[in-house]
């Protein structure tokens, strides 16, 4: 069975959220194209080690982190199971077909 990208990208982008580091002060690298610019204000940044906090019980510091975390968790999560859902529906998992007679 092929999984459709969307799907997978969407796994392995909480999987690599859960591997990120919150506790170091330290620069980190980024992919924000305002950061690459030289902008110290990004309304996405501290997005991803929100979301980290949230998956290890952090709720406040998550908030302060960033306050929409738990909102881009949800919607992320939401996604892969609308996602799954669909690969269900349209392959026909999980469901009896009635053979023809």
């Amino acid at each position: 069975m092929k999984l459709p990208f969307e799907l997978l990208f969407w796994i392995l982008a909480l999987l690599g959220i859960a591997g990120i580091d919150v506790g170091s002060d330290a620069s980190h690298f980024s992919i924000c194209p305002l950061d690459q610019l030289g902008i110290s204000w990004c309304p996405g940044c501290g997005l991803g080690r929100s979301m980290k906090l949230l998956l290890v019980g952090e709720f406040r510091a998550s908030w302060a982190m960033h306050p929409l975390g738990g909102f881009a968790f949800l919607v992320i999560g939401h996604r892969i199971v609308e996602l799954i859902l669909n690969i269900k529906r349209t392959k026909h998992y999980g469901k009896r077909i009635k053979a023809s007679s």
